[in-house]
């Protein structure tokens, strides 16, 4: 999946003249937590809350409310944005732009074009949406957990049991972390089917194969 069909095209974003106080006032409006910087089209810097909240003065000043305001109004995007500024492009994976926040401990990157021009933001809420998206958590509510064989055919074997107790697959993820050598753990979903024969269904899969355990999701209090 590339970042391109997951991130926000309608950017809001600010100048470089802008005031601190004026770029505060619509990340709160819009409820968002940075803005990129845009000059002529291009990218020249991002400001976040976070970089607003330790430029304004401490609690403690001793600034009349006059003298606040005044320092306050003259503090511009410019005094207080970052310059260099981290970012991924449109046909970069969505796991590629995923381990770089994760890298860099942010939470969103601004997409810019092979011209420097800023065409979006993906952003931690985006990447949500495609682990919601690939593992299908809307169109089937149990999972199936597995530690199996990491040879060619041990899925196939786990699937045609499915299948022969007339499970629907909605998707099937893989991991190696944490398995060790020659093996992996296998996350099968499948979608919502008759109590009693998904009774069944386990008790054949537990008896065959190493099952790590079996949930199913219920997500209509959430």
């Amino acid at each position: 999946m590339l970042v391109r069909g997951w991130m926000t095209t309608d950017i809001i974003t600010v100048d470089e003249e802008t005031s601190m106080m004026k770029a505060g006032q619509i990340m709160k409006q819009n409820l968002i937590h940075r803005l990129p910087v845009v000059k002529d089209g291009e990218m020249v810097g991002i400001v976040t809350d976070r970089d607003i909240k330790e430029a304004s003065p401490s609690k403690a000043t001793t600034l009349d409310v006059h003298e606040l305001y005044y320092l306050l109004s003259e503090l511009t995007v410019k005094d207080i944005m970052q310059r260099k500024v981290i970012t991924c492009g449109p046909d970069d994976t969505v796991e590629r732009a995923a381990v770089i926040m994760l890298e860099h401990n942010v939470s969103g990157l601004p997409v810019v074009n092979s011209d420097g021009r800023l065409i979006g933001i993906i952003t931690k809420g985006d990447v949500f949406k495609v682990l919601i998206s690939i593992t299908g958590i809307y169109r089937g509510g149990v999972q199936f957990a597995f530690k199996l064989a990491d040879r060619p055919g041990s899925i196939k074997e786990v699937a045609d049991v499915i299948r022969k107790h007339g499970g629907s697959m909605v998707s099937i993820l893989t991991s190696y972390d944490s398995c060790g050598e020659d093996c992996r753990h296998v996350f099968i979903r499948i979608a919502d089917m008759d109590k009693d024969k998904l009774a069944v269904l386990a008790t054949e899969l537990e008896e065959n194969f190493i099952l790590l355990y079996t949930v199913k999701d219920v997500l209509k209090d959430i």
